[in-house]
């Protein structure tokens, strides 16, 4: 069983094949995730990634390792801080803050850094169901 202040970190990265598929899947095609010659036009300066595929490292982390199978996200809020780049090292930080052992709800800190700067990129919370962890 999870408790307050459990954590696990998990670094990743995203390389350009992740973005391209992302897109496919997604059919976010906006230039700035893909096109370099438009996105050095831009104040990033070259292609981000999607902010949203960036946050799927939580949905990886948190259904298949931490707390694991069986979790169901009930909520999520989220900050994006910083734009995030194709092969850039990262470190994702889940952080239990709150557990319900009644209704099996937990509470998890989410947080992406950006491991060369150690700045926040991706910040939120998510509020989780899972019989077996809460």
């Amino acid at each position: 069983m999870l408790k307050v202040g459990d954590a696990y970190h998990h670094d990743f990265s995203f390389t350009q094949d992740d973005v391209i598929k992302f897109a496919e899947v997604s059919g976010d095609k906006n230039p700035l995730h893909l096109d370099a010659e438009y996105a050095s036009k831009t104040q990033f300066g070259k292609p981000i990634i999607h902010g949203v595929l960036g946050l799927s490292v939580f949905s990886k982390v948190l259904g298949t390792i931490f707390p694991g199978e069986g979790t169901v996200f009930m909520k999520m809020e989220t900050q994006f801080k910083r734009p995030m780049y194709v092969g850039h090292p990262y470190e994702a930080i889940h952080t239990v803050i709150d557990v319900n052992t009644n209704r099996h709800i937990g509470t998890v800190k989410t947080e992406i850094y950006d491991k060369e700067t150690g700045k926040v990129c991706i910040t939120g919370q998510a509020m989780l169901m899972n019989t077996e962890s809460f």
